[in-house]
């Protein structure tokens, strides 16, 4: 079947509501890294997805927050680029009937540029009186006049085909932006290195997991079809690399294993993955640091 209809779509939010579950669940597959941590996205990631004669483009983004290092303005700046020339914005806000600082600004941009916007009230699922539901609407109603408002559950799926519906109203008439079958513009070997990056945010805990970055050394097939992956973690502080390695390996083994299941998922092949750990002081603040590990090409 032909594709008539194709637009781009940005998904925009604070950080930790939702937006990389989001943009998962709208593919049918999984495109950007999910962790309960905020900020775990950190660059523009298409996800895309075909239903019937029409291809949406997800753009997930890093969520909005206050830049504390160069890699966190790049993150910023992002977002900001990432609303400009779309065909619509979804904002995914939390069931909590108050605007944030982060929802005011998304939606000045969004009155700024004029585009379809449409609320999605992600978490409807975990509110137990819905007069909550009634309350957040009228509070969002009363700052910007949406399109639609949609009350979903990333988590669960609730909610999800009827925000396909109401965004394929706002597809242009034209051909595909991406071939058939295609469900993100990510490289191989940066899909590799998220998927380590997200175990590595699950197993860690506060501060250090945002101080990492993962570089692919390596990625090549085997004739007997096995991936091979040689990947390198770089943190801030040496006392974060022993935190990584953990007594015996036993850090690094855990989050390398998951890593490799995930990436045995997403290749549909066998991965051996090797890692190693290296520092590199203050590589937030490093801008050809920040440029060297994928950040800030844009």
């Amino acid at each position: 079947m032909a594709i008539q209809k194709a637009g781009i779509i940005t998904i925009v939010g604070r950080p930790n509501v939702g937006k990389s579950t989001l943009t998962n669940a709208l593919v049918g597959e999984k495109v950007a890294i999910v962790t309960h941590k905020p900020q775990t996205t950190r660059n523009r990631i298409s996800g895309v997805a075909e239903r019937g004669e029409s291809q949406f483009v997800f753009v997930d983004t890093p969520g909005l927050h206050k830049a504390r290092t160069r890699l966190g303005d790049y993150m910023v700046n992002v977002i900001r680029e990432s609303v400009t020339g779309v065909d619509a914005v979804v904002l995914v806000v939390e069931p909590i009937p108050h605007i944030g600082g982060p929802e005011q600004e998304l939606i000045g941009r969004i009155q700024a540029l004029g585009c379809p916007a449409v609320l999605a009230i992600n978490k409807a699922d975990t509110l137990e009186k819905k007069e909550v539901l009634l309350e957040v609407i009228q509070v969002y109603s009363q700052a910007h006049t949406f399109d639609e408002v949609v009350p979903l559950s990333a988590k669960t799926g609730q909610g999800v085909e009827e925000l396909l519906d109401v965004l394929e109203r706002f597809l242009p008439e034209g051909p595909a932006l991406f071939p058939s079958g295609m469900t993100s513009d990510q490289p191989e070997r940066q899909m590799m290195a998220e998927l380590l990056r997200e175990k590595l945010l699950l197993c860690l805990d506060k501060e250090i997991p945002h101080g990492t970055a993962v570089e692919i050394t390596r990625f090549a097939q085997r004739d007997d079809d096995v991936v091979e992956v040689e990947a390198t973690i770089y943190c801030e502080k040496a006392s974060h690399k022993g935190i990584i390695i953990g007594k015996g390996g036993t850090m690094l083994k855990k989050a390398s294993t998951l890593a490799r299941q995930d990436m045995e998922k997403y290749m549909g092949n066998k991965v051996y993955l090797q890692t190693w750990v290296k520092v590199k002081e203050n590589w937030r603040d490093n801008p050809a640091a920040i440029q060297n590990f994928g950040y800030g090409a844009e």
